[in-house]
């Protein structure tokens, strides 16, 4: 894609400044990243457009702005350790890793981990750790996280990820039904738990122990 910064900076400018983004560090982080790398290639052309795509596995590269909405909720200043659920095309992935100290990322399916594990590597991103394996129980030896986030919807918030999230840390995940989903943000507080609900919001089905079942 030959003007992909273009592209980058129109979707920056439309569906991310143009809304509700805030974050400086944000909005550069999606200028900065090429999204059309973690697209198929007959997707390239739409890869800056305001919807999500397919990218195998029955799995989708969520839309831009519900990308930007949950880092951006996530607060992140650029030395915390991330857990990620759901690696998915690693989009997400790239962009947490431009804006937190260490990400540790978590995917179901082998074949989506495989692909998203050569793209960073192209892109010289280093500090990530893509694992597979049930995202509902989370990552415990590398616990606790100063963020999690969650990339497909759970029908309530699985409890491993609570107590893997560090005091003060905060944590996003779509919770609901199969079809449609509210935003939630929970802040741990020592033993107690914020919650806050964001946007409504529509995602694939977070499949685990603590998740939906196959």
């Amino acid at each position: 894609m030959k003007d992909y910064r273009l592209a980058a900076e129109r979707m920056v400018q439309e569906q991310l400044a143009g809304r509700s983004i805030r974050d400086k560090r944000v909005l550069d982080a999606f200028r900065e990243v090429p999204r059309h790398r973690f697209v198929d290639a007959a997707l390239v052309d739409k890869a800056y457009d305001d919807n999500p795509l397919p990218i195998g596995e029955n799995q989708t590269i969520s839309q831009p702005y519900m990308v930007a909405l949950m880092i951006e909720a996530m607060e992140l200043t650029g030395g915390e350790k991330v857990l990620e659920i759901g690696t998915g095309s690693g989009y997400m992935t790239a962009l947490l890793c431009r804006l937190a100290d260490r990400v540790y990322s978590m995917e179901r399916k082998e074949s989506l981990a495989d692909d998203a594990r050569k793209k960073l590597e192209e892109l010289g991103i280093r500090n990530v750790c893509v694992r597979v394996g049930d995202g509902t129980l989370g990552w415990e030896e590398e616990s606790p996280f100063e963020a999690i986030v969650v990339s497909a919807g759970s029908p309530d918030i699985p409890p491993p990820l609570m107590e893997q999230l560090a005091d003060g840390g905060r944590l996003l995940i779509p919770v609901g039904g199969s079809d449609s989903q509210i935003l939630r943000k929970v802040v741990r507080r020592g033993d107690d738990f914020e919650r806050f609900s964001l946007s409504g919001c529509i995602f694939v089905k977070l499949v685990g122990n603590y998740g939906w079942k196959e």
